[in-house]
C-alpha cells in the first residue's frame, strides 16, 4: 500500500468509528422511544435463582438476618442494599416507606457503614425494614452481584429472584414497576 493510500485509510478511520457511535446512538434512542429501554435493568446473576446464602449481623436497633430468614418471612418481599452516604438512598426512602405502608415487607442491608452512621440515617429519614443487617465488608453484595447503593431485589413465593432494580427506587418505579410485580408474585 502506498503512502497516498495509507493517508486516505486513516482519514476514513475516524468517520468509521463515527459511524458506528451513531449507529449506537440511534439504536438507543429507538428503544427509548419504544419503550423498550431501561437503565435500571442490569442483568443480574441472580434473577431465577435463589438468594446466596448469607448471615449478616444487625444494625441497631433491629436484628441481623440471613438468606434464611428472609425465605421463612412473608414473601414476596424486597431485600434492599442502602447507606448513610447515599443520596439516591436519601431520595428513595419515600418510595420505600410507601411500600411499607401497603404491607410489603423491605429488608434492609446496610452496605459497607459505620453504624452509628446507619442508625442515624434510619432515624432521620425513616426505617421502612422489616429487619436490618450490616454488610460491613460488602462480601454479601459481591455474592448478589451489587453494582452500588441502592439496588432492590424482589423475591418470590419461593425465595427466587425475580427482579434487580438498580438505583434508587421513585414513585413512578414502585407504581410501574414493583408493586404490578408483587401483585403477579402473591
Amino acid at each position: 500500500m502506498d503512502a497516498v493510500a495509507r493517508r486516505r485509510l486513516l482519514m476514513l478511520g475516524p468517520l468509521g468509528v463515527a459511524a458506528v457511535g451513531s449507529g449506537v446512538f440511534w439504536a438507543l434512542l429507538l428503544r427509548m422511544r419504544q419503550g423498550t429501554y431501561d437503565p435500571h435493568a442490569l442483568q443480574s446473576m441472580l434473577v431465577g435463582k435463589h438468594l446466596p446464602d448469607f448471615t449478616l449481623p444487625g444494625q441497631a436497633p433491629s436484628a441481623g438476618f440471613s438468606n434464611a430468614d428472609v425465605n421463612s418471612g412473608p414473601l414476596p418481599a424486597l431485600v434492599n442494599f442502602f447507606a448513610s452516604w447515599c443520596i439516591p438512598c436519601v431520595e428513595e426512602t419515600a418510595a420505600l416507606m410507601s411500600l411499607r405502608q401497603k404491607g410489603v415487607t423491605i429488608w434492609g442491608i446496610a452496605y459497607k457503614d459505620r453504624p452509628l452512621a446507619a442508625s442515624g440515617f434510619l432515624t432521620r429519614y425513616g426505617d421502612p425494614y422489616h429487619r436490618v443487617a450490616r454488610d460491613a465488608d460488602g462480601r454479601t453484595a459481591i455474592n448478589f452481584g451489587l453494582y452500588g447503593v441502592p439496588e432492590t431485589y424482589v423475591v418470590d413465593r419461593s425465595g427466587i429472584v425475580r427482579l434487580r432494580y438498580a438505583g434508587g427506587l421513585s414513585s413512578d418505579s414502585v407504581n410501574h414497576m414493583i408493586l404490578p410485580l408483587l401483585r403477579k408474585l402473591a
